[in-house]
């Protein structure tokens, strides 16, 4: 079973009609025993940082995140759902995160001409191929809608970056853990054969 996280903060059908579309049945729950049984988990996000890691902490979800995680299940993160794998979020403040991955989410500081939030497409620089990419080139393109984003302490967690008014870390993968900045339910083509290729671990 690939089991999508339902913590009131995502726009969850989306998700799973993407993975419907590329072959892969997908369960929306707030079930932390399903989230258990999972064979893989997504953790999907739109919304505030402090919000949300409330709300999975309020539904009991952030242990078995934890262990699907530590178990080698494939887990993927997706935009906040990449955010809130981090140690601290400082949007509205200072709230701590699920500290799986060591680093800070912080807000865009550009010059005026760069709006925040970074909205629309954008390109992917792949510094590792992480098994979801598969063979897709560097340059290709995904949709983006965020104000914040991830600082790694350990870079070697870096699968791709992305310029806007200076390079970001658009994706992190370490083992059986994947999360993206971008919306791959949202980037077309290229979006679904990440979700595909995901589903197919």
């Amino acid at each position: 079973m690939l089991a999508i996280i339902d913590y009131e903060m995502g726009n969850l059908r989306s998700v799973q009609k993407g993975f419907e579309r590329v072959g892969h049945a997908a369960t929306i729950t707030s079930d932390p025993d399903m989230v258990r049984k999972a064979d893989k988990v997504v953790l999907p996000g739109v919304g505030a940082f402090e919000d949300a890691i409330a709300a999975l902490r309020r539904r009991n979800l952030v242990e078995p995140i934890r262990e699907a995680i530590d178990a080698g299940r494939p887990f993927l993160g997706i935009c906040l759902g990449l955010q809130l794998l981090f140690d601290v979020g400082f949007e509205g403040g200072r709230h701590e995160g699920l500290g799986i991955l060591p680093g800070d989410v912080v807000r865009f500081d550009l010059p005026h001409e760069y709006k925040v939030p970074h909205m629309g497409w954008n390109q992917l620089d792949i510094r590792r191929r992480a098994p979801i990419l598969g063979d897709m080139p560097s340059g290709t393109h995904c949709y983006f809608v965020h104000s914040y984003y991830v600082v790694p302490k350990d870079e070697s967690v870096i699968a791709t970056a992305t310029d806007y008014g200076g390079k970001f870390c658009s994706m992190v993968w370490r083992d059986n853990l994947f999360a993206t900045q971008f919306h791959p339910e949202k980037s077309q083509t290229q979006g679904l054969e990440i979700l595909r290729r995901f589903g197919a671990l």
